[in-house]
């Protein structure tokens, strides 16, 4: 299969190339497009067929479960099986934008979108393309990050194009994200509101939003999310079960103060270099010039909570082009955007983490 990529420009819609997009949607393919998230890849949600190529171009394991992404908050209704009104009060609030709720399936939405759970997940991106694109098509469009299982999520049309090149029949290259993280997961389907993976919109805004305290879910507070591959469970939302964002090289996390960090991962470099080992580090403006190195990246100043999550799935696709055997990152107090940095940060590392 040959892939084309095509420029879109998000202030000026090419109408041409948003009914190319829509009539292969149509037709049961897929389409990478952006979000303002990261870039989505994306097919007719009530398509079964249609999922399946998903999870066949991703190398993504079936149970895994797709979001649903919608363009007018009435087409919930079109798939939940019933509208909490908490479900109302967070679209209202937080939609279009990087949320994604969780409700019951009505027969509608095939079993192959949900990973076999009665639950859908959904959503309505922040992004005028993929508004154009769901549209135009006439379709539901579910769409998991456009990268291959596992991987660094996409934030640039080149990522999506260096792992989906030749398995998809088109690109939409918008440009750069805005947020560089996937959205918010929150659970509508229990008592009580419950937080599946954090993201830009934070536990606290959640609860503005709803009035009553949310929940986050057990295994992000614990650090781990292995429940589900022990037991069989199905997971619930994306990302719950399986590793996900890994660089190709080993990633350790290291955390404490910041000169024992910067001490800690240096001897630690010095080491794996008498071992022959070429060695990364992940660091920031106030401390980049401090690591020996073989190569450093910084992911932003940390008072810029935005830069760093928007450039953190770049990074990791610098280091595998690098070739660097093992990467040591710094890492992050885990408040409001940062809970979602260190959430993927974590996942990325396996959950190696040195505590000095």
């Amino acid at each position: 299969m040959q892939t084309q990529l095509l420029k879109i420009d998000s202030r000026h819609i090419d109408t041409e190339v948003i009914k190319k997009a829509a009539e292969l949607i149509r037709q049961g393919e897929l389409v990478a497009f952006p979000t303002e998230t990261v870039y989505g890849l994306g097919a007719d949600a009530l398509r079964p067929d249609a999922s399946k190529k998903i999870y066949a171009a991703k190398g993504r394991p079936s149970d895994n479960p797709l979001i649903v992404h919608i363009q007018e908050i009435k087409e919930l209704a079109l798939i939940a099986k019933e509208v909490p009104e908490t479900a109302l009060k967070l679209a209202a609030a937080f939609w279009p934008g990087p949320l994604t709720i969780i409700v019951w399936k009505n027969d509608r939405v095939p079993y192959e979108t949900t990973g076999g759970m009665e639950t859908v997940a959904v959503r309505m991106p922040n992004h005028a393309a993929a508004l154009a694109l769901i549209k135009e098509s006439g379709c539901l469009i579910a769409a998991p990050s456009a990268n291959t299982s596992g991987k660094p999520s996409p934030t640039e049309a080149s990522h999506v194009a260096f792992d989906m090149n030749g398995r998809i029949p088109l690109i939409l290259d918008g440009g750069p994200v805005g947020i560089g993280l996937e959205s918010t997961i929150v659970d509508l389907t229990e008592q009580r509101p419950v937080i599946l993976r954090p993201g830009y919109i934070t536990k606290e805004m959640l609860e503005e939003a709803l009035g009553v305290e949310v929940f986050m879910d057990p295994g992000i507070l614990a650090g781990e999310q292995e429940t589900g591959r022990q037991s069989g469970l199905k997971p619930k939302a994306p990302g719950m079960k399986y590793r996900h964002y890994a660089p190709k090289a080993e990633l350790v996390l290291v955390e404490g103060d910041m000169a024992s960090v910067v001490k800690s991962i240096n001897e630690l470099i010095k080491t794996k270099k008498k071992e022959g080992l070429k060695v990364g580090v992940i660091a920031t403006d106030e401390t980049k010039e401090q690591y020996l190195s073989d190569f450093t990246v910084s992911i932003g100043a940390r008072e810029d909570k935005d830069a760093i999550a928007r450039h953190l799935y770049k990074i990791l696709r610098e280091f595998d082009q690098s070739e660097v055997d093992i990467i040591y990152s710094e890492s992050f107090a885990a408040k409001g955007l940062f809970e979602a940095v260190m959430n993927r940060l974590k996942k990325a590392a396996g959950h190696r983490i040195l505590y000095v």
